[in-house]
Protein backbone atom coordinates (compact mmCIF):
# COMPACT_ATOMS: atom_id res chain seq x y z
CA UNK A 1 0.00 0.00 0.00
CA UNK A 2 1.27 3.47 -0.85
CA UNK A 3 2.10 5.85 1.97
CA UNK A 4 -0.69 8.31 2.65
CA UNK A 5 0.44 11.88 3.23
CA UNK A 6 -1.91 14.34 4.89
CA UNK A 7 -3.00 17.35 2.91
CA UNK A 8 -1.27 20.36 4.33
CA UNK A 9 -3.26 23.01 2.50
CA UNK A 10 -2.34 24.85 -0.61
CA UNK A 11 1.06 26.11 0.44
CA UNK A 12 3.32 28.26 -1.71
CA UNK A 13 4.54 27.63 -5.24
CA UNK A 14 7.84 25.84 -4.77
CA UNK A 15 10.48 24.02 -6.75
CA UNK A 16 13.00 21.67 -5.16
CA UNK A 17 15.86 19.66 -6.61
CA UNK A 18 15.34 15.98 -5.92
CA UNK A 19 17.76 13.52 -7.41
CA UNK A 20 18.44 14.36 -11.05
CA UNK A 21 15.23 16.32 -11.58
CA UNK A 22 13.22 19.20 -10.20
CA UNK A 23 9.91 18.81 -8.38
CA UNK A 24 7.48 21.69 -8.87
CA UNK A 25 4.50 22.08 -6.51
CA UNK A 26 1.81 24.44 -7.77
CA UNK A 27 -1.15 25.43 -5.55
CA UNK A 28 -4.51 24.81 -7.23
CA UNK A 29 -7.67 26.85 -7.02
CA UNK A 30 -10.07 24.98 -4.76
CA UNK A 31 -7.32 23.36 -2.70
CA UNK A 32 -4.53 20.88 -3.13
CA UNK A 33 -1.39 21.14 -5.20
CA UNK A 34 -0.24 19.90 -8.57
CA UNK A 35 3.09 18.09 -8.21
CA UNK A 36 5.19 17.69 -11.36
CA UNK A 37 8.70 16.31 -11.79
CA UNK A 38 10.60 18.00 -14.61
CA UNK A 39 14.13 17.88 -15.96
CA UNK A 40 16.53 20.82 -16.11
CA UNK A 41 15.85 21.14 -19.85
CA UNK A 42 12.08 21.12 -19.33
CA UNK A 43 12.47 23.82 -16.67
CA UNK A 44 14.49 25.94 -19.11
CA UNK A 45 11.86 25.41 -21.83
CA UNK A 46 9.11 26.44 -19.40
CA UNK A 47 11.08 29.56 -18.46
CA UNK A 48 11.52 30.52 -22.13
CA UNK A 49 7.79 29.97 -22.81
CA UNK A 50 6.70 32.09 -19.82
CA UNK A 51 9.22 34.91 -20.24
CA UNK A 52 7.40 36.75 -23.10
CA UNK A 53 4.00 36.74 -21.39
CA UNK A 54 5.21 37.61 -17.90
CA UNK A 55 7.75 40.34 -18.70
Amino acid sequence: MAAMKPRTGEGPLEVTKEGRGLVMRVPLEGGGRLVVEISQQEAQDLYEALKPVVA
